[in-house]
């Protein structure tokens, strides 16, 4: 009888603990990578391609998409561009709980005036970031990307650098990293997820 009354004991001590417990996060049904673990990124604050500062936590309330590239990309970046354009079609009127972010890893050539002709051409919703040097450096590696430039003949060049993207949901939390190439039905796929 006390080994039962022990049991019994320990099992209401379980569920009440249990009960006390934060629920876990839901499980997405991802195309992307899930990466609501990872210890990767934060807030950061730089101009919009209009002069206004941004912060990442502006957003708080929408789901965003976070992509690196830089405007003179001659393939990359306008790809990913146009597949994020593709889902905000998709999306009809959710389009407006989502917000594409474009953050130049090339802040010396991107200044707002040429990320203002460059990212809206794609999305009148969409907002290029720029900053200093430092304050991109300073991004670039809280999201672990990796940017270096490439000389090209007569002083030119391009820039290499990571070529995926980042969702989050509406409360902030990093969740999916997409891969560059995911098409825009993935991604818009994913995005739904986090819009639920």
């Amino acid at each position: 009888m006390r080994l039962l009354l022990r049991l019994l004991s320990l099992f209401i001590v379980v569920a009440a603990l249990a009960a006390c417990a934060p629920p876990a996060a839901a499980k997405l049904d991802l195309k992307g990578t899930d990466i609501s673990e990872t210890p990767l990124g934060g807030d950061f604050s730089l101009s919009d391609h209009l002069g206004k500062p941004r912060k990442l936590s502006d957003f708080s309330g929408k789901v965003v998409a976070l992509f690196f590239g830089y405007t003179h990309c001659p393939d990359v970046c306008p790809t990913t561009m146009l597949e994020y354009a593709n889902v905000m079609k998709q999306l009809g009127a959710d389009a407006d709980k989502v917000q594409v972010l474009f953050v130049t890893v090339d802040p010396e050539r991107d200044t707002t005036a040429v990320l203002a002709g460059y990212v809206p051409h794609f999305d009148a919703r969409f907002i290029g970031l720029t900053g200093s040097v430092a304050q991109i450096e300073q991004v670039k590696a809280a999201y672990k990307v990796v940017a270096q430039k490439v000389g090209q003949a007569g002083g030119s060049y391009t820039v290499d650098h990571s070529a995926g993207s980042y969702l989050f949901d509406k409360s902030g939390k990093l969740r999916v990293y997409e891969a560059y190439g995911t098409p825009a039905d993935s991604l818009g796929h994913d995005i739904r997820q986090l819009l639920r």
